[in-house]
């Protein structure tokens, strides 16, 4: 059996020298990752199987040979010999051939319900598990590490369980023909293994370090593409070029050096098999002589000895992949050991039909332990009522927005809808009694029509136009190549910020929920735009709760209530005549902002 049989061809993240990423907990992980799959291992022990039968004929065939050889040299006919060889390569190929076919369905069922299963999850993940990790770092654990599992499972498992049969078949084969032959040939091994540490440890530097540089350029290219207006308006094209060649520069002298010396690898050995080769042919040359071994044996032994040391630096490399494998899927364990949003109580209450009436009792509230956000906000808001949030960045106008909606619970105190708890209502149920326009805008890759329709699917076309012509869209939208039916990329782009802002007022519109939610929904628009949008909120809130975070006073003055928020407290109430008759801290604000300081 010759080489190509037995060394597949490299697979994705196949390197030699490269070091793995190691796991910190190789044994539970596997055994986490085993039970994440139940269900979906169907087929794992014909693959077992017909790894053993593919060693098992990496195992006869030189023994057939030699076999032949003997026959041949004695004059006695070897047709049948040779037939059988045949046959056995040829089950060979066809048992290779179903064991890919059946690892790549298993492999990609696996693979499926992994990724499913951490989609899912991050879907159900609180809004603080975001806030504390970068997204681009997320998106790395659902693509990257995923793939990094299906690359193990697909290939590097087959072939580990493979060569593990052949390397105990061919021993004992070895064992039983020849133990100081074998023992010779144990010697290369224990070489390669040496050579390949040495050659490890000192490429794990250069390695190490020509990923960080990528992690520079790959940063740069993000930050080049993200900022390209900026980089034009700066006129800083050639100084990102420069950068860009530099940093460039770098990561090809490190990884030439880096490839340069795991190249010392495989010639290397290649030297040591051959010397090895050469000098197992010596010794059983001599034992021939003496009549302790036939030519078929000395034949077989050579296969054996070629075969025999090959696996062990494959393996090596697939060790490396696996570790980088488990390291993955920790992580990707790590994101599914975290808490889902908290589950409805038993007998949770249904929020369909509430009116708005809110309270904050006491409410107190801090993203980390040591530095409250709000501190006892008490506040009753009548159902209908029309409230303003104003105050310094900083100050908590959103954080007050985050605890009505219950992307974060309270830490102490309570907030009541209607009288009753927040968390006693269902969840989902509650948050659909809100429309929400954030200050920032999220569009998705889809026609404007499904955009303004988002969470409304069956929404029919006269209600979207009716929600646009509300927030002051309906005009760009029918001035776009195909109106509602055109299609949006890249959250929008290809618009302005204000005309994004208004699609998710309109789509807030369409929600028809009794409580409506503006985060700075003008922040984004001109004046003229500012006064159209300003006559539409003060249309689709009548009769509806509404809270208006806005730092453009001009546009609150027909507030029920102004909230003015300073350190986490209320520090002013009232409405915009009542304050400005205050004479205090929004008094100051507003004049400012009319350019009467």
């Amino acid at each position: 059996m010759d080489k190509k049989m037995l060394t597949p061809p490299p697979g994705p993240g196949r390197t030699r020298g490269v070091p793995a990423v190691k796991p910190k907990d190789m044994k539970g992980t596997l055994l986490r990752l085993w039970e994440l799959t139940r269900g979906h291992r169907k087929g794992l022990g014909w693959i077992l199987l017909l790894s053993a039968l593919a060693s098992g004929s990496a195992v006869l065939s030189p023994y057939l040979i030699g076999r032949a050889v003997n026959g041949i040299d004695s004059g006695k006919p070897v047709l049948i010999l040779l037939a059988v060889l045949a046959a056995i390569y040829l089950g060979d190929w066809l048992i290779r051939f179903l064991q890919q076919f059946l690892m790549a369905g298993i492999g990609q069922r696996v693979i499926l319900h992994i990724r499913t299963s951490l989609f899912a999850h991050m879907e159900k993940l609180p809004l603080s598990f975001f806030d504390t990790r970068q997204h681009g770092e997320l998106m790395s654990r659902l693509t990257n590490d995923v793939d990094n599992i299906s690359v193990t499972i697909s290939d590097s498992l087959t072939q580990l369980m493979m060569y593990g049969f052949t390397i105990i078949g061919i021993f004992s084969a070895m064992i039983y023909m020849s133990p100081l032959l074998t023992g010779i040939a144990l010697l290369s091994v224990l070489l390669i293994f040496l050579l390949t540490r040495a050659v490890t440890k000192r490429t794990k530097v250069l390695f190490r370090e020509q990923q960080a540089i990528l992690g520079k350029l790959n940063g740069q290219v993000e930050e080049s593409i993200s900022g390209i207006s900026m980089v034009k308006a700066f006129a800083q094209e050639q100084e990102m070029v420069a950068r860009f060649v530099e940093n460039n520069d770098a990561f090809c002298r490190v990884a030439t050096r880096a490839q340069i010396a795991s190249g010392y690898l495989m010639p290397v050995t290649n030297v040591i098999n051959n010397l090895i080769y050469v000098l197992i042919a010596i010794v059983s040359g001599m034992m021939a002589l003496n009549g302790k071994l036939t030519v078929g044996d000395i034949s077989s032994f050579l296969l054996y000895s070629r075969q025999f040391a090959r696996p062990f630096v494959d393996i090596a490399n697939i060790y490396n992949n696996f570790q980088t494998a488990v390291a993955g899927a920790e992580r990707i364990l790590e994101i599914l050991d975290q808490e889902c949003e908290p589950a409805d109580v038993p007998a949770a209450r249904s929020a369909a039909g509430v009116r708005g009436a809110v309270s904050f009792r006491n409410v107190t509230f801090g993203y980390r332990p040591d530095k409250p956000v709000l501190r006892g906000i008490d506040l009753e808001i009548p159902a209908g009522t029309r409230v303003a949030v104003v105050g310094p960045t900083g100050s908590g106008k959103t954080t007050l927005i985050n605890l009505l909606t219950r992307f974060y619970d309270v830490q102490g105190g309570a907030i009541l809808l209607d009288g009753t708890d927040l968390r006693e209502y269902r969840l989902e149920e509650l948050r659909r009694a809100f429309g929400v326009v954030l200050q920032d805008t999220a569009l998705f890759g889809v026609s404007v029509r499904d955009n303004i329709g988002y969470g409304h699917g069956d929404a029919p076309q006269e209600r979207i136009e009716a929600a646009a012509r509300a927030a002051g869209a309906d005009g760009f939208i029918r001035r776009l190549p195909q109106g509602y039916d055109t299609v949006l990329y890249q959250g929008g782009a290809e618009l302005s910020q204000g005309e994004r802002q208004l699609l998710t007022i309109a789509r807030a519109v369409l929600q028809q929920a009794p409580i409506m939610i503006l985060d700075e929904a003008t922040s984004s628009v001109d004046t003229v735009t500012e006064q159209h949008i300003r006559q539409a909120l003060f249309s689709i809130t009548r009769g509806r709760t509404s809270f208006l975070i806005a730092h453009r006073l001009s546009t609150i003055r027909d507030s029920d209530l102004i909230l003015l928020i300073r350190d986490g407290r209320i520090a002013e109430q009232g409405t915009h005549q009542q304050l400005m008759e205050l004479g205090g801290e929004y008094a100051r604000m507003y004049m400012t902002q009319m350019g009467q300081m």
